[in-house]
């Protein structure tokens, strides 16, 4: 009985032995010949059990069992981030894990253009696999999200800052759509200046981010834009319609990218040939220069203006100057 005793104890030894170096071994794997690099997509949901398939097939660890009696031990089984992992074979365990419960996902820099539509940026984020599908225009308009951002408007159009942005894959629609209402918030503020209660005209936030976009489309020459700010301006105090393309082609459902007279004579909510005031909303996304221009324009006695087809413009203060201007430079009567 002695002696059996012995060899159970020597047995359970030299097991927990072999279980002991088994688990260094997979804790501290040797360095591969040639290590790759893999790209480990973790969604949302995703259970502890499914995360380690993915990483086993994607060749990331080896033994499954041991990797999820890793995650168990410490407690991190529910703790792991998703999105995309840019992780390597070979990799120790443990560090996998840490990648893992602190989010170091893949960031890639996005650039959203000054003028975007809502539309725009979401192909852009499709187009570079950051969402997917039509969640990104569908949050936009949920007026409950809208209400626990502070936007006053129907949709986040105009309210999406145009910017650089670190974004990773994976990533909500929610959590990019904050970051980019949150980056407006901070340059609408310093546009502002000082005092934060006045406004042209008295104009409310959502009015000044849709003149905004308005001056934003119709020129790319920063320091126009506060000229243009004020042509609109003066119509406005003056009861004259807007009369801005821009506005139009927004309003148009599958523009084609021919602007006739028929679009002009067509009333939509957009439709600042037939509408008084401003447009129903925001028809794009405005940089800093032009809601700076709108907040601060420069004090003028213009009423029209014209593309000299360069990209600039020519301001006219009477009707009959800006006839000529449109004679001079414009033959199918474009301007303002």
């Amino acid at each position: 009985m002695k002696r059996f005793s012995v060899v159970l104890i020597f047995v359970a030894f030299m097991a927990g032995t072999l279980i002991f170096y088994s688990f260094q071994d997979f804790l501290y794997p040797p360095a591969p010949a040639l290590s790759q690099t893999r790209i480990v997509r973790i969604q949302s949901g995703m259970g502890l059990r499914q995360i380690t398939r993915l990483l086993t097939e994607a060749g990331i660890i080896r033994d499954p069992n041991k990797f999820m009696l890793l995650s168990w031990w410490k407690g991190v089984g529910k703790k792991i981030q998703w999105g995309d992992f840019e992780l390597s074979t070979g990799l120790p365990p443990t560090v996998i894990l840490d990648y893992l419960i602190t989010g170091k996902t893949m960031l890639k820099r996005i650039t959203i253009p000054e003028g975007f539509t809502l539309k725009q940026i979401a192909d852009r984020l499709i187009q570079e696999n950051i969402v997917s599908g039509p969640d990104f225009i569908s949050a936009a308009w949920d007026e409950n999200w809208l209400a626990e951002l502070g936007v006053d408007g129907a949709s986040l159009e105009g309210y999406l800052f145009p910017d650089t942005y670190l974004f990773h894959r994976g990533m909500s629609v929610k959590a990019i759509q904050k970051m980019m209402v949150k980056r407006f918030q901070e340059i609408y503020k310093l546009c502002q200046g000082a005092d934060s209660d006045w406004s042209p005209l008295g104009l409310t936030r959502y009015q000044i981010v849709t003149l905004a976009s308005v001056v934003e489309k119709e020129t790319g020459i920063p320091e126009e834009r506060p000229l243009i700010a004020s042509v609109f301006y003066n119509r406005l105090k003056k009861g004259m319609l807007l009369q801005s393309d821009p506005t139009v082609i927004y309003g148009i459902k599958n523009f084609a990218g021919d602007l006739t007279r028929k679009h002009l004579e067509t009333p939509t909510l957009y439709n600042t040939y037939t509408r008084p005031g401003l447009p129903a909303g925001p028809i794009a996304n405005p940089g800093e220069a032009a809601l700076r221009a709108v907040l601060h324009p420069t004090a003028s006695d213009y009423y029209y203006f014209v593309s000299r087809n360069d990209g600039s413009h020519y301001f006219s203060r009477t009707l009959q100057e800006h006839n000529r201007a449109v004679a001079r430079y414009q033959h199918k009567g474009e301007g303002l």
